[in-house]
């Protein structure tokens, strides 16, 4: 699978040793990617990439360097060998550095379980554009849409293969084909947008364009007239397009490199309560067909499902092997990174519990309050989890929806925020991150 790869991270690992590394590890991705915009019936764009990439981190007595290239020719590679020891051995000393130990590496995986390359045929340009003009074409035909700002489909197919001198040797490949579509209504001050995307791993997968232009054009016309809303204390409902973003900030806000650095809002909350009783994050980085599975991590370290928080308590922080020896713990398997830099930790598939109720649900119980589609900018302390967002979406009163808003802000405390959420039911099963709508009472909105 990974053929010319494979020799890339054993070339680049013999340099590296040739030229004094202590130690070393090695990653080469190569892939294709094509995108095709289209716009008023016309196309606009065409995009056709296709390259390799290799990247080399030596250590030298606790020093690292990381250097990387897209010329694979055997001078390029002997030439990043000798630059990365010179730096290495001009880099400051970190303790934490170091491969993993020969008996904690990743000797077996199931990539046939995993299904993360769709062995379809890669799409013709053609056939893009023509998925990108149906949705365009099915925004355009929804009542009260002016124009679509813009229409798209995209296809990805990439390859991976990681080795180090501890004996590590794996890798993998994945795919990814999308469609989105950006519509607008109204003109000039009073014109209002929105927008609809999905993607897959396999391309049959993927719901067809019409679907995807028609929610993109009713979204849009929906929003038509929006005004600020009331300025308060109120309930606020996060839409399922845009809750994950909550759970986002609390991944964040345990990632081991924040924690090392003190810089994180939930750096003393290990075995505390930090959701509500009763709800638990699950990563699960095995899961078929989804954009964030993966057999083995950058450090070559097998992956496992674990329990981020469980019945609101949290339970471990997100490490890599260089956090996880400052912190005195052992990684979690989480470490990413590019051809250029070093690992640093990183979740994959999370899920948060689902509630039993449905969004339409939460919203009747709240009365009056917002309901959030999307968020702009952001103020987030993230020492304190002070939180401040602008945002648009609907007012609600009796509990339903009552008309389109926009241009308020959104203010709390993340901390405080989380242990008062509420899930809904509706998460959708083939996201990476799973999280349905959530409920937040007693938040600050600034509007009129």
């Amino acid at each position: 699978m990974t053929d010319r790869l494979a020799p890339l991270t054993e070339a680049l690992l013999a340099a590296a040793t040739k030229a004094g590394a202590e130690a070393a590890d090695a990653i080469a991705v190569d892939g294709t990617a094509l995108s095709v915009d289209v716009r008023g019936g016309r196309l606009e764009q065409a995009e056709r990439a296709e390259g390799i990439e290799i990247g080399l981190r030596v250590l030298i007595a606790k020093r690292q360097a990381c250097v990387s290239a897209s010329d694979i020719s055997e001078r390029t590679i002997a030439e990043m060998a000798e630059r990365a020891v010179a730096m290495a051995r001009e880099a400051p000393e970190d303790p934490s550095l170091g491969l993993a130990d020969p008996g904690e590496l990743a000797s077996a995986w199931d990539l046939a379980a995993l299904d993360l390359a769709d062995p379809a045929a890669e799409p013709a340009a053609a056939m893009l554009e023509d998925d990108a003009r149906r949705a365009e074409a099915a925004a355009l035909a929804v009542k009260g849409v002016s124009q679509v700002q813009s229409a798209s489909a995209s296809y990805s197919h990439r390859r991976l293969h990681l080795a180090a001198t501890n004996g590590f040797a794996g890798g993998y490949a994945r795919t990814s084909r999308s469609t989105s579509a950006v519509a607008i209504t109204g003109e000039g001050l009073r014109m209002e947008r929105d927008w609809a995307a999905e993607s897959r791993v396999y391309q049959s997968d993927l719901p067809s364009p019409e679907e995807i232009g028609r929610l993109a054009g009713e979204r849009a016309v929906a929003r038509a007239g929006a005004r600020k809303p009331k300025t308060g204390a109120y309930p606020v409902v996060f839409d399922e397009r845009i809750s994950a973003g909550l759970i986002g900030h609390l991944l964040g806000a345990i990632n081991g490199s924040a924690i090392v650095r003190g810089a994180s809002w939930l750096r003393d909350a290990m075995g505390e309560q930090v959701l509500p009783r009763g709800l638990s994050v699950f990563e699960n980085p095995h899961r078929p067909r989804i954009t964030g599975s993966r057999p083995f991590d950058a450090e070559g370290l097998p992956t496992e499902a674990r329990d981020i928080v469980r019945d609101g308590v949290l339970q471990t922080w997100t490490l890599d092997l260089g956090t996880a020896r400052r912190l005195g713990l052992k990684s979690t398997a989480s470490a990413s990174r590019g051809t250029s830099s070093p690992p640093s930790p990183s979740a994959s598939n999370i899920a948060l519990t689902q509630g039993d109720k449905s969004r339409d649900q939460l919203l009747e119980e709240i009365g009056t309050g917002l309901l959030v589609t999307s968020m702009i900018g952001s103020s987030i302390n993230p020492t304190t989890g002070d939180y401040s967002r602008g945002a648009s979406g609907f007012w609600v009163e009796n509990g339903q929806l009552a008309y389109p808003v926009n241009e308020c802000t959104i203010a709390g405390n993340l901390r405080e925020m989380l242990l008062r959420i509420t899930p809904a039911n509706d998460a959708r099963a083939h996201l990476s991150h799973v999280v349905p709508s959530l409920l937040v009472e007693g938040l600050t909105l600034a509007g009129e």
